[in-house]
């Protein structure tokens, strides 16, 4: 008789509770960040994303987006500070990481499946964050705060020299920032990966 792992539904009632939990839990840490001084003070890092990643590994690719959309909807819906902007950014640009890291490691199912799935992620996190800051991103935080984009363009001039316009204030601002944000993301999640999805699995 074979024994058989049992995959939680994305929609039984045990997972939603766990997509709850865990979504409670990564709205929370939205209100703890950091900012950095090499970059402007409105990007800062935080961890929100890691419950997402580990609810990812052990409900599915799909429940680790469902708990970044739901933190962010609340975060929206109660402690904007940026009118949505930021909210609709982590969703795309976290999103995607989290859909990535999750997508290798349910491939693979170890250690390698989360060193593969977070670089591939730092790469697509990092992309995805490149094109949505400067097509959309941008644009609508500048149309939202009533900020002309040479004032915030300036702001990355004062930090780097290098940054003259929208397009290298993605490439020396938005893209090292990414990709700092989603390798502390891959280290803290390698260490603990086994043990949290032991936890929600059960």
């Amino acid at each position: 008789m074979q024994n058989t792992v049992r995959k939680p539904k994305l929609l039984s009632t045990k997972t939603i509770a766990k997509v709850g939990i865990l979504s409670a839990i990564a709205y929370v840490l939205m209100f703890i960040s950091v900012p950095l001084p090499i970059f402007p003070s409105f990007l800062k890092i935080d961890l929100s994303d890691i419950p997402a990643i580990f609810g990812g590994m052990s409900l599915g690719p799909m429940a680790g987006l469902a708990i970044v959309i739901i933190k962010n909807f609340l975060q929206g819906i109660t402690a904007t500070t940026t009118g949505g902007v930021g909210e609709f950014a982590n969703i795309v640009i976290g999103g995607s990481y989290v859909l990535i890291i999750c997508f290798f490691y349910k491939k693979l199912k170890n250690t390698n499946g989360v060193i593969i799935g977070g670089l591939l992620g730092i790469v697509t996190m990092t992309i995805m964050g490149c094109i949505m800051n400067y097509y959309i991103m941008m644009p609508l935080y500048a149309t939202v705060y009533g900020m002309p984009l040479d004032a915030i363009i300036q702001m990355g001039t004062v930090l780097n020299p290098k940054v003259t316009d929208l397009f290298t204030f993605v490439i020396w601002m938005i893209a090292p920032f990414n990709i700092l944000k989603a390798l502390i993301m891959t280290i803290v999640t390698l260490p603990l990966f086994k043990k949290v999805e032991k936890v929600l699995t059960k």
